[in-house]
């Protein structure tokens, strides 16, 4: 005879052969005289426990690193956007739990604002983490404060169903046209990029969460019910956003290696280049590598190969007869530049500059210093030389010819105090 609560607990305890289930939906009792595999019963109970436990790591493991990004490097703008996403992906982790209470109170409707802006702060994460000349404007949190503001205004004033259900629709677009575009910039620069972590990252870390904004947009936009009404869509949901902080935190805790890291050094912070050049215990890198810098400072200055349309990295490689790897690092490690188009922007504007201050050539215009040089167009060529020089082109040789003349004048005079009487 069992006793009342016995089946309950085994149904609690037992568990379902994999070869045959009751169709009563009760614990089935193993085939007799076989062995089987089993699975164990998971309750939605303990769904929720899973669900809740890994959105708590989620919120934790968030404002660790957030914290750990501004106390160490604040003056780094993909520090800073990098700190704000994690606090975005905790907000979306607190607003998309099934226990998350509604109707909603007015905090609530802030984490619900802060999740849905973190699409913009993602998208400009992405285009600061992978583009060394990308500075943030104005317009920029304008888009964040419109995202946020519109998100808050769906959940927690509906006036108009007709105007809510476009506004929601906007934003679910907005979201998902944020997440291609910085998918985009991932494998727009994938080539360019010397720096192997953030090579690592681009693949491991950034399509993820670009895909997991994707599906997660395209299911909202679809009319999918929400995951937080549904148990294992939420699970999956709580442990796809713990798997990418989890990656997140395994790149930027790798404090002590900013060769490994997507972070620049800190200014005048020369640690991590001379632990790069110390690698073979000598203070610089093995003579082969030195050889083959002497070969690449022979092809850029003497040859000019920076003049030639089209020229990549790989193509450079091929005339080195080196890996392509090894190029990277070479040029990452032995010169310091994180970018390939860096690298060759900095024989470009030296050729530039030489051209402007030239007085033979005072007529030929700065578009074509800029073609002969080899860049491609004139835009490009401007921001590159006002980050080089502070200055536009045309400010650089006003201020050459002045210079020029000033010392032509300066020439003249001591001449004509020597002349005699």
């Amino acid at each position: 005879m069992s006793k009342p609560g016995d089946d309950d607990l085994q149904r609690r305890r037992c568990r379902i052969p994999v070869e045959a289930v009751r169709k009563s939906g009760e614990c089935a009792r193993p085939l007799v005289g076989k062995t089987t595999w089993s699975i164990p019963i998971v309750g939605t109970s303990g769904l929720l426990s899973i669900d809740l436990g890994l959105r708590g790591a989620v919120v934790g493991l968030s404002w660790l690193l957030a914290g750990v990004a501004l106390r160490d490097r604040r003056d780094s703008t993909v520090a800073c956007l990098g700190a704000a996403v994690l606090i975005g992906a905790a907000a979306s982790a607190i607003g998309s739990a099934p226990t998350f209470p509604r109707p909603f109170e007015w905090w609530e409707l802030l984490v619900l604002a802060l999740a849905c802006g973190n699409s913009v702060v993602f998208w400009l994460w992405a285009r600061a983490a992978f583009d060394d000349d990308f500075v943030v404007e104005p317009w920029h949190g304008g888009l964040w404060a419109v995202m946020t503001g519109l998100q808050f205004y769906v959940a927690g004033w509906s006036l108009w169903p007709t105007l809510d259900w476009a506004i929601d629709r906007a934003l679910s677009l907005t979201t998902l046209g944020l997440a291609l575009l910085a998918a985009a910039q991932i494998l727009a620069t994938w080539r360019t990029d010397l720096v192997a972590g953030r090579r690592r990252l681009r693949l491991v870390v950034l399509i993820g969460a670009s895909a997991y904004i994707v599906i997660v947009s395209a299911a909202n936009f679809s009319g999918t019910p929400s995951m937080s009404f549904s148990s294992m869509a939420s699970v999956a949901n709580a442990f796809a956003l713990f798997s990418l902080v989890g990656l997140n935190a395994w790149n930027l805790l790798r404090a002590a290696d900013t060769q490994g890291s997507i972070l620049p050094p800190a200014a005048g912070d020369e640690s991590g280049a001379a632990r790069a050049m110390a690698r073979d215990g000598a203070g610089k890198p093995p003579e082969i590598e030195q050889a083959l810098l002497r070969r690449l400072e022979h092809l850029m200055v003497v040859e000019r190969a920076y003049r030639r349309e089209g020229l990549t990295i790989g193509s450079l490689s091929a005339e080195l007869g080196v890996p392509e790897y090894r190029l990277r690092r070479l040029i990452n490690e032995g010169l310091g530049h994180r970018n390939f188009n860096a690298f060759l922007n900095r024989y470009r504007i030296e050729d530039a500059t030489a051209a402007l201050a030239d007085p033979e050539q005072r007529e030929v215009s700065v578009l074509t210093i800029a073609m002969d040089a080899g860049f491609q167009s004139l835009a490009p060529f401007n921001r590159a030389f006002r980050a080089a020089t502070d200055l536009t082109p045309t400010e650089f040789r006003r201020r050459a010819a002045a210079k020029a003349g000033s010392a032509a004048s300066t020439d003249d005079g001591e001449a004509g105090i020597d002349q005699p009487d």
